[in-house]
Parts: C-alpha cells; sequence; structure tokens
C-alpha cells in the first residue's frame, strides 16, 4: 500500500537556523501515528511546513508528498484545496483559533460552506450534525453560543467538528488535549479514534504525553532536536525502546503499581537550535555517551521493522 503522506528530507530554517534537519515519515491511510518529543524539538513545526503555514522568514526544503502530489512550493490554489480538505489540523489551544466575534454555529457553517459548497440554510444544518456527532451537549442551543461561553473541551469539540467540515483523509491533532483535565482528555481521545475509524481516515497526534500515545496510536516517531531519533510500532517501543532519549522519556513516567519514589528525569534541556552539538545532539545529556557520538549526527537505521538514530542501538 502506498502511503497517504510521505516526507522526505524535509528541512526548515528561520534567518539561517535550522529548526528542522531532515524529517523522512510516511503516514499510511487510515493510520494512527504519533509524534512525541520535548518542547521545541520540531513537532509542531514538522506539519505547519508540510502545509505551508509557516512565516515568510522560513526557509523550507525537502518534499511532501500528498498521494504523489507535491505540496512544498505547490501554487496556492492546490494548497487551498489540500488544507482542511484533504488534510485538517487542530491545534492545541482552541480559544485561540475560533473568533471570539462570532457565534459557534456560524464558524462551523462557514467551514462547511467552505468546502462542501453548500447553500447558507444545508450549511448550518450540517454544522449542527456535525456538533451532534463530536458530543457537544444540546448542540441546537450551543450553536448559538460565543466560545468564552463554552468549556475548554467544548471548544476542542467545536474545532475537531470545523476540521471534519472538509471530509479531510488525513486529521494532525497538534497537542489537542494540553489544556483540558484529564476526564475531558481521555473523552477527546476516545472521539478522536472514533471518529478516525468511522471514516477511514489517518491520524497524527503530536504530544508530549507518551500516556496519551499509546493509547490512541499504533506507530510512534520519537523527535528530538529538530530530527527522528526513534521510530516503531506502539508495542515494540513501549517494550524495548532502543534510543537512550526514548529510555528517557519512558524514565520519565509514574508508574502505575509498586512503591512511591522521585520520577527519573533527563538532565539538561533541548540544545538551542543556533548552537547544535557537533555529534549526536543529545550526547550532552546521554547517560550512555561515548567518544564516537560527538564526531557526527548518527544516521537513522531500519533493523527488524524499527528505526533508531543511535550508535549503540545500531
Amino acid at each position: 500500500m502506498a502511503p497517504l503522506v510521505s516526507l522526505r528530507g524535509l528541512r526548515v530554517a528561520f534567518d539561517g537556523v535550522p529548526a528542522l534537519r531532515g524529517i523522512d515519515l510516511d503516514v499510511m491511510p487510515g493510520e494512527a501515528v504519533g509524534l512525541v518529543g520535548e518542547s521545541g524539538c520540531g513537532k509542531s513545526v514538522t506539519w505547519l511546513a508540510a502545509l505551508g503555514l509557516l512565516p515568510r522568514q522560513a526557509s523550507v526544503t525537502g518534499s511532501v508528498l500528498l498521494e504523489g502530489t507535491e505540496l512544498l512550493a505547490a501554487p496556492a490554489q492546490v494548497l487551498e484545496r489540500v488544507r482542511g480538505g484533504r488534510i485538517a489540523m487542530i491545534f492545541q489551544d482552541p480559544a485561540s483559533s475560533l473568533n471570539p466575534v462570532h457565534r459557534i454555529g456560524t464558524q462551523v457553517a462557514e467551514a462547511v460552506a467552505l468546502h462542501q459548497g453548500l447553500p447558507r440554510g444545508a450549511a448550518r444544518a450540517e454544522a449542527k450534525r456535525l456538533l451532534d456527532q463530536v458530543g457537544m451537549p444540546d448542540a441546537a442551543r450551543r450553536m448559538d453560543a460565543y466560545p468564552h461561553e463554552l468549556s475548554g473541551g467544548q471548544n476542542q469539540r467545536v474545532m475537531i467538528a470545523m476540521a471534519l467540515a472538509g471530509r479531510p483523509e488525513l486529521l494532525v491533532a497538534d497537542e489537542p488535549t494540553t489544556a483540558l483535565d484529564v476526564t475531558i482528555q481521555a473523552q477527546i481521545l476516545e472521539l478522536l479514534t472514533e471518529l478516525r475509524r468511522a471514516h477511514g481516515m489517518a491520524l497524527v497526534l503530536i504530544s508530549h504525553d507518551l500516556g496519551v500515545v499509546a493509547e490512541t496510536c499504533e506507530r510512534v516517531a520519537v523527535m528530538y532536536a529538530g530530527r527522528i531519533v526513534e521510530e516503531a510500532a506502539v508495542d515494540a517501543l513501549f517494550a524495548i525502546p532502543r534510543h537512550p532519549y526514548t529510555k528517557g522519556l519512558l524514565g520519565a513516567l509514574p508508574p502505575i503499581d509498586g512503591p512511591r519514589g522521585p520520577l527519573a528525569s533527563i538532565p539538561g534541556g533541548v540544545p538551542d537550535p543556533s548552537a547544535m552539538p557537533p555529534g549526536c545532539a543529545f550526547a550532552p545529556r546521554c547517560p550512555a555517551h561515548v567518544q564516537a557520538c560527538d564526531v557526527a549526527p548518527p544516521a537513522l537505521l531500519e533493523r527488524d521493522g524499527r528505526a533508531s538514530a543511535c550508535l549503540l542501538a545500531a
């Protein structure tokens, strides 16, 4: 089966400073892929670059293929059909994505009219159906509410309804549960899973929470300092992580059972893109660091159906 979306050698630089340093990633039709890592690793930038949503000062190179159609440097009319139509994206903070002076029903109906070409009455009826589908309580009455009158979880449901308006083949969810409490997080994740299966669409879930990814995704790509450093099926990655960074992320998760104790942490922080270490970017923080790690960045090598960018893993 051919990939729905294929990223190859995707690089992004802002004013000459690299933010992405060569991303290779495939998303198959109907697949759920998790993209995890600390803040500043380039997870969101990857998909903003793929959809042409970065500011003009960003330099983007490489290839982004949507079923054979190149999206990088594609004409505006091509990208307009793709964004929201074939690929939709929902963001971390729905309050900043919704217009505070327009009612919810108006905003969802506008998205429906844009992508489906329906007249005003039909678009509003479809907007109400979408809000019902995403589990909005009392959707008919909520149509006339403003974003500030809804809770964070309800606003996120509105964003998901707007994303579904174009009947996308791929939904990119960028930290969709970060600002929500645990109960609402579980509801949103369950909703995304149900919608993915019902519509047969692929899902890319961007998150720093490995627990969220484990519940929702089938495959995980771990990012660090603008690169993918490990990629594997969810079960394999959680059972036997190969990259020291992945081990550190899993080690920081609190155990469900057993005695209480201090949580493990990864010392230091993600390096400044303008002052990247000469070899492996994770080397200054790595407990398995050896001298060879400082020579050159290790390649992402595939073995046994999974990939890792680590000399020791190789």
